[in-house]
């Protein structure tokens, strides 16, 4: 027989369990675009109030959830400030330029801006130029192996935007991964943001789904928005309840996927042609480089042996930690990497 592969290209590719299964199928549901869901509500109000905002919305992605956050608070022509190598910028298909109508301020060689960057690039509209429509940061920070946003910086930011009087949305897909990791509950950070969207469907296991979460006005303009680019729903609360009971039952046990990625990156690391850059606090995102430079080709032979992780860029690698692994999975996998390295 054998072996089962061994995924470590993300957390998307977590299965729902059993109980989340059952969970969804005993689920009340009603039309939602009637607003009559009372599992959908449930969830919104929940992650609402998890996150310190006055109203959430059920979004099918967390694509979806970035580019109504850039319609509902920019104006076409708007710029976006923006870090370098944020979701939004890489991996959208250009949503937010295409649908939004916003162009990116790019901060080069800074994946998660400070305020005093952020406040080089701010700027008023001229009869020739585009001014400053929104500030954007993203926690943790994909491309940059998960690295979390201190706090202390955010609360500077959240300052420095309201001098200017702009929004400030987080693309907080997973933000849950960041307060887990500073051991506090994730209000203590989204507070400082007007706008947050996180998934549902990465680490915390859901199989499908996003909420938005803002104040009630914020709200009302990103439901209609929703609705503006098909994302009504009907009895959405089946796919709801998962989310729901991800919230409730599958954020404190991140921790579990921060040590298992601890220790993967620390065998990694270990190993000769291979180098890892592990952030503080580390959450479930391991970064590598490899001196080779061929991270497709080792990518690829890994994947022949059953261990499945992205290759980014000609000498880097990603791996991620989630659920549906254990420390046998890792470590199997790390036999495997070790002798194609």
């Amino acid at each position: 027989m054998f072996a089962p592969v061994i995924d470590l290209r993300s957390d998307t590719v977590t299965m729902p369990s059993d109980r989340m299964r059952e969970f969804m199928a005993r689920a009340e549901v009603g039309d939602d675009v009637y607003d009559e869901d009372p599992t959908l509500r449930e969830l919104e109000e929940f992650g609402a109030e998890l996150t310190g905002k006055e109203a959430g919305l059920f979004l099918p992605s967390g694509t979806m959830a970035n580019v109504i956050a850039q319609m509902v608070h920019a104006a076409p022509g708007d710029e976006v400030i923006v870090g370098d190598k944020s979701h939004a910028v890489l991996y959208e298909v250009g949503a937010g330029p295409r649908l939004a109508g916003v162009q990116y301020q790019v901060i080069a060689g800074s994946m998660q801006p400070t305020a005093a960057e952020i406040a080089m690039r701010i700027k008023a509209p001229t009869f020739h130029t585009p001014g400053t429509g929104l500030v954007w940061v993203e926690n943790t920070h994909n491309m940059a192996g998960g690295v979390v946003y201190p706090n202390e910086e955010l609360e500077k930011i959240a300052a420095l935007c309201r001098e200017h009087d702009l929004p400030l949305h987080m693309d907080g897909a997973r933000v849950f991964n960041a307060a887990v990791a500073l051991g506090v509950p994730v209000r203590e950070i989204t507070r400082h943001v007007d706008s947050v969207g996180f998934c549902l469907s990465k680490g915390l296991g859901a199989p499908v789904g996003s909420l938005l979460c803002g104040s009630a006005a914020f709200r009302a303009v990103a439901h209609r928005t929703r609705k503006m680019l098909g994302g009504g729903m009907r009895q959405a609360g089946i796919i709801a309840a998962a989310g729901l009971l991800s919230l409730r039952e599958n954020v404190d046990r991140l921790a579990e996927d921060h040590a298992l990625a601890c220790h993967l990156a620390e065998s990694v690391a270990a190993i000769d042609g291979l180098t890892v850059d592990l952030p503080s606090p580390p959450t479930n995102i391991v970064m590598a480089d490899l001196a080779c430079g061929d991270a497709s080709a080792f990518a690829e032979r890994c994947k022949q042996r059953g261990v499945l992780f992205h290759a980014l860029e000609a000498g880097r690698v990603r791996f991620v930690t989630h659920l549906d692994l254990t420390r046998d999975d890792v470590d199997r996998a790390l036999e495997i990497i070790r002798s194609e390295a």
